[in-house]
């Protein structure tokens, strides 16, 4: 098992990315290419003290930033770091890559060096979020602005297989992300969706509204990119301000930093449920290869954890897993056209 990183992305450089690479060879049997620039990264290994074998070094000449262009990686860019360590999954090189660089850069990387798995019309970013009962996961979160409801449904098969195989859950509750929950609610493009998804073998519980994403009543929530996004940045700003408003009133009096005393375990357990760092990153599912997209401020510990992604995602052969999802549906929709047009 051999997990390609793209050492030279994120808001922190190359620190982070390659203290997560020490720390994942450290946990798990597996091989880490640390992709960029060769001397910063020796010399960042050998700052950690590390000289492990697994972790081997492939020199690219070019970084991609985080404010540039994703287009320009394409034209001009062939040599950054993001787009060496997704030829390296193309080339069988490495089983998956990994990458806290810019998410546009990652995703372009990944639609031209990669391509889509056969059948799969748009690629989308699935986000896991924590639920009053455990974990759901969200796509897409920004690979797509505008989405057919062909495009939903297909979310919706691929979110489905990875809710089954990361998180465990064998039957995952599928809820489409509208303004109501009855059927009629939501713009066009929504109401499409519902009737394919009412149609499809999945598990599809209806619309839910913005207020149901965090309850636990769903496992994989669907809707297109723009919204998706939105939701999700949403989601980070407010836990940021309850975290700051929580602190403000504990340090705010005596009585409040007493306290502290007694809940500092609940409050550790609780930002450990809501740290991105816990689940490592987001997989860019429907490409035809392995692509982990992590958070621009991740710690050693999330590019840890998004390593530890791409070896599970390996493991259980997840695009194969699409694949055959995409093929059932294909031809489901196939014989439901020719049932109609013999009625």
């Amino acid at each position: 098992m051999k997990i390609a990183v793209d050492a030279m992305g994120g808001d922190y450089g190359l620190a982070p990315n390659v203290e997560g690479a020490v720390q994942a060879v450290a946990e798990v049997d597996l091989e880490v290419v640390l992709v960029g620039d060769e001397p910063q990264i020796t010399d960042q290994l050998r700052r950690l003290s590390c000289s492990d074998p697994r972790l081997v070094v492939r020199h690219a000449s070019q970084t991609v930033g985080m404010h540039e262009s994703p287009a320009l990686v394409a034209r001009k860019k062939r040599d950054s770091s993001v787009w060496v360590a997704t030829e390296l999954v193309k080339a069988g090189e490495a089983n998956a890559m990994v990458s806290a660089g810019n998410t546009g850069a990652a995703m372009v990387a990944a639609f031209f060096v990669l391509g889509l798995i056969k059948g799969v019309e748009r690629p989308a970013i699935a986000a896991t979020l924590p639920t009053l009962t455990g974990t759901a996961v969200m796509l897409d979160v920004g690979a797509n602005v505008d989405c057919s409801a062909e495009h939903i449904l297909q979310f919706s098969l691929m979110g489905s297989e990875y809710a089954k195989h990361v998180f465990e859950k064998p039957n995952p509750r599928i809820g489409l992300l509208s303004i109501g929950e009855e059927d009629t609610k939501g713009n066009e493009v929504t109401k499409e969706a519902f009737k394919l998804l009412k149609a499809s073998p999945l598990n599809f519980i209806g619309n839910i509204e913005g207020r149901d994403v965090y309850n636990g009543t769903t496992d994989v929530i669907v809707c297109d990119g723009f919204i998706g996004n939105v939701a999700l940045k949403i989601s980070e700003g407010v836990a940021q301000v309850i975290k700051k408003m929580l602190m403000k009133e504990i340090i705010g009096s005596w009585l409040g930093r007493l306290s502290y005393f007694f809940l500092a375990g609940p409050l550790r357990r609780l930002r450990l449920r809501l740290d991105y760092a816990e689940f490592g990153g987001a997989p860019l599912l429907g490409v035809n290869g392995i692509s982990i997209i992590c958070h621009g401020h991740s710690s050693p510990k999330a590019i840890k954890n998004a390593i530890l992604l791409g070896k599970r995602l390996t493991e259980c052969r997840f695009n194969e897993l699409i694949q055959r999802d995409i093929e059932e549906s294909l031809a489901h929709h196939q014989a439901s056209v020719e049932e109609g047009a013999l009625e």
